[in-house]
């Protein structure tokens, strides 16, 4: 194996990987679903989670809008679409490249706690921490949604096409009806019982005979396109001011159940935040993604940092000893990721240094290419407030879409209300988000604080990583980003090193099988062909859980005759290009 640093007794020591490299072939590919077909576009790209939405932002673009116009009618349509995943009750993380200036702006729409939120927020009568579920469920774990007051700002800076005609396309199929996919029935189903606690929500998702709705009946939402009417009429403030902010509030404070603290005043006040994005070095190739609050931009590049120091080509994908070395990566990033990664303007987080190339170098060495550590400890690192490590629950239901207009700008946009469905909590059309429960459930650990404990209006750590890839000449070459709550991470780290160490085109990058660890077991996709590694990643110490991954990376990426889509098989969207 080549390597990039010269300690020769390292240098052996990771040699003997090469005898192992050869003998093991990457396993045969069982993806368990009909691959998709990508799509080519010579000037223009719309990848998202369902078609409807891919076709609102084609739509935008041929009505002479650019690719944040075609970002906000892509959006909008996909909380309609797809209302257990993301929507204007919940947030998300935009970056925007502008394609002649060459520069990338970073949008933070993130939500915010409130004002009246304590450390012991998700702490039972026991002083223990609430079962996840039990703190999802309802208002307290509402935080004030940040998508459209970031959107209304995107659009400012950089859009094109008026306000209002954004919204048509998500009004039109609000009021005319849509068939409801597959994967929002199943899901219905699987939370229906937690559903129908919402009077609002149970009214909208089931029949009155209390049977979900079915995949593909027809749904109307006419009061989600009054909502989306009096937004594209009067802006983003008809969302924080006014009736709308109040039924929010009281939805929120009024829960039988769970109620929150949620403050009109809260709303009023929250700000989406314009701010630089993280760059770093892969290769040749420079990334740039989200800074903090998200940790998704900083741990991708850590991770691609460290595997920097390994000759990641010269192993077969999916090979063991590739999720070997992807893994114990994953193990040191992530746990730099628990450690010192939360909301920038309450925590000192040492982005700089996370990123140095010395510290990536440093935490390189401790990847044993004949042994796994299992579990990784967060690096020494000086910081003006001392924190601790640990865990917060996030869960995949998120979207992810990708957008390059003919002018060569372009957004790469992840958006969430976090867990399916959200807090369950329904109010004028669309779901609230139950992102709070993204905080820490304890605020210290021996004594120590958390970096990612509660405190009022604090933005909660999160694992969205849209990203942008660029070649040597600061050329775009790509975008992409994915669902899968914070397993977010280790898939847009998969797919870069599928599309640059592989060198696989983009559906099979995405395609194949997910694996990672998260500081945890080693995870890898079950039922896709990666049965046989586990007895070779068990004999290197790791422990193996296989497990669903449902990732949602939809990605664009240069070709020679111009831009190449492709979306994840493992949900209900697609790529189209003109």
């Amino acid at each position: 194996m080549k390597l990039k640093y010269q300690g020769l007794a390292y240098a052996l020591s990771l040699m003997l990987l090469l005898p192992i490299a050869a003998a093991q072939q990457a396993p045969e590919i069982a993806t368990g679903y009909a691959i998709k077909q990508p799509a080519y576009g010579k000037r223009e790209m719309v990848v998202a989670a369902h078609p409807l939405a891919v076709d609102a932002g084609l739509t935008m673009l041929k009505r002479g809008g650019n690719a944040m116009d075609a970002a906000i009618a892509t959006s909008l349509v996909l909380n309609l679409v797809e209302p257990q995943s993301s929507g204007i009750g919940g947030g998300g993380f935009l970056l925007y490249f502008d394609g002649r200036g060459k520069s990338i702006v970073a949008y933070d729409g993130r939500e915010t706690a409130p004002e009246a939120a304590t450390a012991d927020l998700f702490l039972g009568d026991d002083g223990k921490p609430l079962p996840f579920l039990d703190a999802v469920i309802g208002g307290r774990s509402v935080g004030v949604p940040g998508l459209l007051r970031m959107l209304e700002v995107a659009h400012a800076r950089h859009g094109k096409l008026a306000w209002a005609t954004l919204f048509e396309p998500a009004i039109h199929l609000a009021e005319k009806g849509f068939p409801l996919s597959q994967r929002t029935a199943r899901q219905l189903i699987a939370e229906a019982a937690r559903l129908k606690t919402d009077p609002i929500a149970a009214a909208y998702f089931f029949h009155p005979d209390g049977t979900p709705l079915t995949a593909n009946e027809t749904v109307r939402n006419p009061q989600f396109a009054a909502t989306l009417r009096r937004i594209a009429h009067d802006g983003a403030d008809a969302f924080y001011t006014g009736a709308i902010a109040r039924d929010i509030v009281a939805a929120v404070q009024n829960h039988p159940h769970n109620p929150g603290k949620l403050a009109i005043d809260d709303l009023g006040r929250y700000r989406a935040r314009a701010r630089e994005a993280v760059c770093g070095p892969y290769r040749t190739y420079r990334l740039c993604g989200m800074p903090p609050p998200s940790s998704g931009g900083v741990t991708v590049l850590e991770m691609l940092g460290i595997l920097q120091y390994f000759d990641m080509a010269a192993l077969p994908p999916m090979s063991a000893d590739a999720v070997h070395l992807f893994s114990e990566a994953g193990r040191l990033a992530f746990a730099d990721r628990d450690a010192f990664i939360a909301d920038p303007d309450f925590i000192d987080v040492p982005v700089r240094p996370l990123l140095d190339r010395e510290y990536l170098q440093a935490r390189s060495r401790l990847i044993d290419p004949k042994k796994s550590m299992r579990h990784a400890a967060p690096g020494e690192l000086t910081s003006k407030q001392k924190v601790t490590f640990t865990e917060a629950m996030e869960l995949p239901a998120t979207s992810h879409f990708s957008i390059v207009d003919a002018q060569g700008n372009a957004v790469s946009l992840t958006q969430s209300i976090d867990y399916s469905f959200g807090s369950h909590i329904m109010v004028r059309g669309f779901m609230l988000n139950n992102q709070l429960t993204d905080f820490s459930f304890k605020a210290t650990v021996d004594g120590v604080p958390v970096a990612n404990r509660v405190q009022p209006g604090k933005r909660p750590r999160s694992a969205m990583a849209p990203l942008f890839v660029f070649d040597e000449k600061n050329n775009l070459l790509g975008a992409l980003g994915s669902a899968g709550g914070s397993a977010i991470i280790n898939h847009a780290a998969k797919v870069t090193v599928g599309l640059i160490d592989w060198q696989l085109d983009l559906p099979h990058a995405i395609d194949g099988p997910n694996f990672g660890s998260r500081n945890g077991p080693t995870e890898l996709e079950k039922d896709h062909g990666l049965e046989p590694l586990a007895s070779q990643l068990e004999t290197l110490g790791h422990s193996v859980k296989f497990m669903e991954m449902n990732s949602g990376v939809h990605a664009f990426w240069r070709t020679a005759k111009g831009w190449i889509g492709a979306a994840d098989p493992r949900r209900e969207g697609t790529a189209k290009g003109n």
